[in-house]
């Protein structure tokens, strides 16, 4: 099979261009007399039948099916081997039809080439194993969408939004199509090559730019400006400005010079180092090495996008018309770039800010970093960093550098303080220079510089503000805005997004998050509303190099016990979850891993959204708990002992442990139950035991556990929730049974009565009960449905006085279930003291308390 028949194959479901192959290929003359016969893909509509498209690559795979068959029928008397892979080769073709792609020619070399190109749907496959893969797989993050990242095999699928990014970066249409052809196994297909060219055509000619005040459109070819100005809702946009300069050009665009590169530091890198270790010392040049192709490809040093022209070429566009304006930017392929050149900003006040000396950042956090200031400017963009591996540093280090005033955003007042609390500990910012705008707290920084937090309903609500809110608003939107950061942006509606992009003017915008997924698919709209994806970690890697813990994994599958499932098939309402949550076999389950874990001198955290069930586990295993009726002083109590006490090893929490308790302490994490197929949550959760203080000791593993009620509903949701977490590499092992947990001692429900006994309670709790969240109350501000999952946001109503029907056998104490033992809680038991403190400190403050003794004494003296 020749060259270019392997390259010549395309599907039209992809994109693509017409397929041009050489005349004197005779191999596929054939195809060639087809080539005046191609149809163009037709509009979608049912006149239209989708069979009149023709589709080369299955024209391609039948031409070598014949000609397999041609040289089978010359080579009758061939070897038993060469007849024995014919038929293996027409058994391969029969099973995968359209998917066997054995007709590609492979290179000579391809043992030592890491990736496959599917030429259908451009899908990437990497084997993992090869020597280069690791310098293959920064080249892939930059080009291509990561689909799934187990151990051996990666998979990537590479979009016009990936393809987007890497121009944002500064790859080259030719860099791309040269590097994937030297690492591919066949031949770039002609079809992936035409893709390339056309997506990365237009990419990168235009930016957004926002000078004094006013946006633009910029760029340094005038015939694209032209273009854009074609089409009516850009037209209508445009703002025009008096003019003094009456030439054509003058008419139609204002021209400045081109911003120019110098050399940019961010702070906390090693770069930064030396250069405080160095200061008279130029910048050495380093010596080529054997990853020179990739470097120089993928690498950011050099990666400045060349103008065409010394000059860039702009108009005004209206502020409110903006989105508008990206988004059919988008649509017509010309997507904006926004470029932030804050060294030459001399409009906008400096921000005195830097690192603390003591603070050095991450390779990976440099590395996502350098691809948002690789030209010297600061790129708008998403970088998407697993939980527990240090985002907030990254937003934290670009503020930084850009030195400007800063706007963080939010999703819940909680994360407010968070953020304001890490700025005060990682950087040198002062008191007076940071501010927060909740419902609480509206403060402005002192100064003509400084950084507030916020949450996004604060900034976009569009209903009646009190007076204070009104003037931190006017102060929000008057200012222009060096940098905005955005906090868990895969969370917050498109409609909320377009009203904070357009309220606020921002010269760089850059979002942060551990998981680009969102269950209606909308991730596309963060594309044009805040920019490409500039980074993604690869979340096994970094658990290799140690800077998050390994994790080990399971899913725990309990059998119900026939009461329990009787009742759960008749059930209707919701009460069925409450049935599968309250599983006897789970209350035995989670109490054998307790044990085991404990054993082990690990550090375990329970989860459960529904409260109901977290009070009966807790109290029935004897555990501390927190929810959201937990009081302050008692949920500070149980988490300091916790945090210091080895007599407390296990603590149970509801969904107020998904965003406000950082406990670095844990090393194990179980969850009896989750909100329904929720994955951000399920990568959230994991992300708890993902930064544990022991994940750097030699042979150390945290352990994640699911519990799951075998044959109901939530076997369903369990398998939805894992997707995202399987296609970062890690794998779920099932339990399918717990050895020795029917000999542990003192195992709860182990009788038939407890069991029946138990199912009563369930039977009699309110349908109320079965609601997940329901303990957490949203304060004003606080984003729909990140904190609570039941009232999507809304502040909950005080508890209501609650009416039961009851008989004179109730009151006469004569019923079943009337005496029941209450405040077993382990919460009541716990000291009221402080938890014990290590003897190293306990020491230390008997000593200063014996000075302080002595220091009163000695007057009286």
């Amino acid at each position: 099979m020749s060259k270019r028949a392997a390259e010549g194959s395309a599907d039209t479901s992809y994109p693509t261009k017409k397929s041009r192959r050489s005349k004197d290929d005779d191999d596929y003359a054939d195809v060639d007399n087809f080539q005046a016969v191609e149809l163009e893909s037709p509009p979608d509509s049912p006149v239209v039948p989708r069979g009149a498209t023709i589709n080369f690559s299955a024209l391609t795979r039948k031409l070598a099916d014949t000609r397999r068959t041609r040289d089978s029928a010359d080579d009758q008397d061939g070897s038993s081997l060469s007849v024995h892979r014919r038929q293996q080769d027409a058994l391969v073709s029969h099973i995968f039809h359209d998917l066997d792609f054995s007709w590609l020619r492979l290179k000579p070399d391809h043992a030592s080439r890491p990736l496959w190109i599917s030429p259908e749907d451009g899908h990437i496959i990497l084997e993992a194993f090869s020597p280069i893969a690791e310098q293959a797989q920064d080249f892939l993050i930059a080009i291509a969408e990561p689909v799934s990242r187990p151990a051996f095999i990666h998979e990537y699928k590479l979009t016009s939004y990936s393809l987007y990014a890497a121009v944002s970066v500064g790859l080259q249409t030719e860099d791309i199509i040269d590097v994937l052809n030297r690492l591919s196994k066949v031949p770039v297909p002609e079809s992936i090559v035409s893709f390339i060219r056309e997506r990365t055509l237009s990419y990168g000619k235009v930016k957004l730019v926002l000078k004094h005040n006013k946006y633009f459109v910029e760029s340094s070819h005038p015939e694209t400006l032209q273009f854009l100005l074609k089409d009516r809702v850009i037209r209508e946009a445009r703002v025009h400005s008096e003019r003094v300069d009456n030439s054509i050009r003058a008419a139609t665009f204002t021209t400045s010079k081109a911003p120019v590169k110098g050399n940019l530091v961010i702070p906390g890198t090693k770069e930064a180092e030396k250069k405080k270790d160095e200061p008279a010392n130029g910048k050495g040049v380093n010596g080529k090495t054997d990853a020179e192709l990739f470097t120089s490809v993928v690498g950011v040093e050099q990666d400045e996008v060349e103008e065409d022209d010394d000059n860039v070429h702009a108009f005004e566009i209206d502020d409110g018309k903006i989105d508008d304006v990206k988004k059919r930017c988008n649509e017509l392929e010309y997507p904006m770039l926004e470029e932030y050149d804050f060294r030459n900003d001399t409009v906008n006040a400096n921000l005195e800010i830097d690192l603390k000396p003591s603070t050095v950042i991450r390779p990976y956090q440099e590395t996502s970093l350098s691809k948002m200031f690789g030209n010297g400017r600061a790129r708008s963009g998403i970088i998407v960093l697993p939980c527990g591996a240090g985002k907030t540093l990254v937003g934290i280090t670009a503020a930084c550098t850009i030195k400007k005033s800063c706007l963080v955003l939010c999703t819940s007042s909680v994360s407010v303080m968070q953020w304001r609390q890490q700025f005060m500990q990682w950087s040198n910012v002062t008191d007076k220079q940071i501010a927060v705008f909740t419902a609480d707290q509206k403060e402005k920084f002192a100064g003509e510089s400084g950084i507030v937090v916020s949450t996004y309903s604060m900034v976009a609500n569009t209903h009646n503000r009190s007076h204070e809110a009104k003037k931190m608003m006017e102060f929000l939107t008057s200012r222009e805005w060096g940098f905005i950061l955005l906090d868990e942006v895969h969370v917050v509606p498109a409609a909320m997004f377009r009203r904070v992009v357009t309220t606020i003017k921002a010269h760089s915008k850059l979002g942060l998050t551990a998981t680009l997924v969102r269950e209606d698919d909308k991730i596309a709209d963060l594309n044009y509303m805040i920019g490409p994806k500039l980074y993604e970690a690869n979340w096994m890697e970094l658990a290799a190099k140690g800077h998050i813990a390994n994790v080990q994994c399971a899913e725990v599958w309990c059998p119900m016990t026939p009461e329990f499932y009787r009742e759960y098939l008749r059930e209707q309402s919701r009460k069925r979850m409450l049935l599968y949550c309250m599983n006897p076999r789970k209350f035995q389950a989670c109490q054998f891993l307790i044990k085991y874990h404990e054993d082990r001198g690990d550090k375990i955290i329970v989860f459960s959204d529904n409260v109901f069930a977290l009070e009966a586990y807790a109290k029935k295993l004897g555990k501390l708990y927190i929810h959201g009726g937990t009081g302050q002083t008692e949920r500070m109590r149980i988490l300091q002992w916790f945090q210091h006490s080895p007599e407390v090893n296990t603590i149970f929490l509801s969904k107020v442990g998904d965003t406000s308790i950082d406990l670095p302490e844990a090393t194990c994490l179980i969850q009896i139950s989750s909100h329904f197929g929720s994955r951000r949550q399920e990568a959230q959760r994991l992300g708890r035991i993902l930064r544990a203080k022991r994940r750097n000791d030699e042979g150390f593993n945290a352990f994640f556990y699911s519990l799951v009620s075998k044959d109901t509903q939530e076997m369903f949701y369990s398998t939805k929730r894992q997707q995202f977490l399987i296609d970062q590499g890690y794998a779920f092992k099932v339990i399918t049974h717990l050895e020795g947990l029917d000999d542990l001692p003192g195992l709860v429900y182990k009788t038939r009565d407890e069991q029946i006994e138990l199912l009563s309670s369930v039977l009699l709790a309110n349908e109320s009960e079965a609601d997940l969240g329901s303990d957490i109350r949203a304060n004003e501000g606080d984003l729909a449905g990140t904190v609570t999952s039941k009232d999507f946001g809304m502040p909950t109503k005080a508890a209501a006085v609650q009416r039961t029907t009851g008989s004179l056998t109730a009151l006469s104490g004569a019923q079943h279930m009337s005496y029941v033992e209450q405040n077993k809680s382990a919460n009541k038991k716990l000291a009221r003291e402080a938890a014990p403190r290590h003897k190293l400190f306990a020491k230390r403050d008997k000593d200063m308390a014996a000075a302080r003794k002595e220091a009163r004494a000695a007057p009286k003296g």
